[in-house]
């Protein structure tokens, strides 16, 4: 079709590639965001088969919400009744060409790719949804790092399958033994191709070969894998078992589902970093590595923690005051929200809260590693050692009240957060009346330091009250349907019959505008929600 074309409110820019469906890069003309869609051919509508794996492929994959799966935004018909279906725009290339350019980073880097995507199949796993197609091909490496799993279209449900009789789905090279036979598919397939398509992250190269598919299928019923490519990469002995147990001709012999490999993945790269903080802790002189900043950071934290104990974390107060007006904790600077009448909302009405601290900044990536280094609390996906700056993005409420225990704080409520960014008068941004971007950290690809738009700073002194990132507060709501809407590019999942679901504050960097509402408004997530665009800050009772 001649471009731009539009369908709806969707409008086709470039086309991208695609067989029996084509890809285009389009833009939702509504919100102003970069899309893909993909739509089925003529030739795939006139086949029944191809256009129902269509339709169950957006299906499926429009209720999976995950950090490491292909977003699936909408789905319709156009005017020719041409199925389509709207997905996150992927920046970035695709597993197989980053193997093959050697992009993907050293064997811990490896490894941390494979995490991600063991993880991405543990969720969908837990949905019932077997993938059946896990190869290099389907996976997404974005130019932030993070993994993405794609492509659904032969991926089977509980209870459903399209594949008839005696017809094999797949691609060879990653198909189990049991995919081959045609004997019934369970979760176990994935493990086996898993394991695959680890072992070519690893080396290079597949580990099973053949000219024909004949000689493919045969070395997979037949005979072992080979591990000396590995050996050979120096990979350790731990891998290539993981490797081996995955890729077992035996179902029974694999891990039994993701659990375990998510598990062993993050045991193994636990060790091979904990050696880097030894060395540069013995020896200073040594080249810093990725996370040498957390060794003065603990070395300067322990001082803290000293003086914290001696002075009660009180610095000397302000004259005419009773209160500091700031004080210092292990984990930050806090500053000071007098008690008091205030006034909140959009219809700015009246409320009054006892005096209390807030954290200055967004929590920080150096003080959450601290924090789960000392509890053993697990890392975000995805952590960047090299932001110690950054705020921690990717923990969910939990996450959140995890942290606020271990510091002596806890969340703000909602009143809270919100008195603290627009003061006691209600004003209509931290700094004042004046909308003026320049102050906070909005329309961009990704968030920036803490302590950034210092011009930006609330009347008591609170950076990044509106942008950057999202912030938890201890505010429940009651999720309704527009609460599932996106927030970060994904559509939340449907309210759980018991889970807690809770607001979140200040708006993100991707927001486009700079709206009013931020300082006022919130949005719902539920209590196990995680996302890149979500971090917290914390408070503590002034008395």
């Amino acid at each position: 079709m001649q471009l731009p074309f539009r369908i709806g409110k969707y409008e086709l820019e470039e086309f991208l590639g695609g067989g029996m469906s084509h890809v285009y890069r389009a833009r939702d003309t509504v919100i102003g965001r970069t899309v893909a869609v993909k739509i089925l051919t003529e030739a795939g509508c006139e086949d029944a088969e191809a256009k129902a794996r269509f339709l169950a492929e957006a299906r499926m994959a429009g209720n999976i919400a995950h950090d490491n799966v292909l977003s699936i935004y909408d789905f319709g018909e156009d005017d020719q009744h041409h199925p389509f279906m709207v997905m996150e725009f992927l920046r970035g290339e695709d597993l197989r060409h980053a193997i093959k350019d050697s992009r993907t980073g050293d064997l811990t880097n490896k490894l941390k790719i494979a995490l991600q995507l063991a993880g991405a199949l543990r969720y969908i796993h837990s949905l019932k949804i077997i993938h059946r197609d896990i190869k290099p091909e389907n996976v997404h490496i974005t130019t932030a790092g993070a993994v993405k799993l794609m492509d659904f279209g032969i991926a089977k449900t509980e209870g459903l399958s399209m594949t008839r009789a005696g017809y094999v789905l797949g691609t060879p090279y990653y198909m189990a033994p049991e995919q081959v036979t045609g004997a019934a598919i369970t979760e176990q397939v994935d493990v086996y191709a898993f394991g695959v398509l680890l072992f070519e992250l690893l080396t290079g190269i597949k580990p099973i070969s053949g000219d024909t598919v004949e000689r493919i299928f045969y070395s997979i019923l037949n005979e072992p894998l080979k591990l000396e490519p590995l050996h050979e990469a120096g990979v350790s002995e731990e891998v290539c078992g993981l490797i081996a147990r995955c890729t077992a001709k035996s179902p029974a012999e694999r891990p039994q589902g993701f659990g375990p490999v998510c598990e062993e993945l993050q045991r193994i790269i636990a060790a091979r970093e904990a050696p880097t903080l030894e060395i540069v802790a013995r020896k200073p002189e040594a080249q810093p590595s990725k996370r040498a900043w957390l060794i003065p950071a603990v070395a300067l934290i322990a001082v803290l923690f000293a003086v914290a104990g001696y002075f009660g974390l009180r610095p000397k107060t302000a004259p005419g005051s009773d209160l500091a007006k700031s004080i210092t904790t292990p984990a930050g600077e806090m500053t000071l929200v007098p008690a008091g009448a205030f006034l909140y909302g959009e219809q700015k009405e009246p409320a009054t809260l006892p005096a209390f601290y807030i954290d200055r900044t967004e929590v920080t990536n150096a003080a959450y590693a601290r924090f789960c280094g000392e509890t053993n609390h697990a890392l975000p996906e995805g952590f960047p050692q090299d932001k110690p700056k950054y705020p921690v993005v990717n923990v969910s409420i939990i996450d959140a009240q995890a942290f606020a225990r271990w510091t002596g704080k806890r969340l703000p409520t909602g009143r809270e957060w919100e008195k603290a960014a627009r003061g006691e008068k209600g004003q209509t941004f931290p700094w004042g009346e004046e909308p003026d971007r320049s102050r906070a950290a909005l329309g961009l690809l990704l968030p920036v330091e803490a302590a950034a738009f210092p011009k930006g700073a609330s009347p008591y002194g609170a950076l990044q009250m509106v942008g950057n990132v999202w912030e938890l507060v201890d505010q429940l709501s009651t999720p309704s349907e527009h609460t599932r809407e996106s927030i970060g590019g994904r559509l939340k999942p449907p309210p759980g019959p018991e889970e807690p679901w809770y607001a979140i504050r200040g708006g993100a960097y991707d927001f486009k505008e700079l709206l009013p509402a931020l300082v006022w408004d919130s949005t719902t997530v539920p209590a196990r929600w995680k996302d890149a665009n979500i971090g917290f800050r914390c408070v503590k009772d002034a008395q």
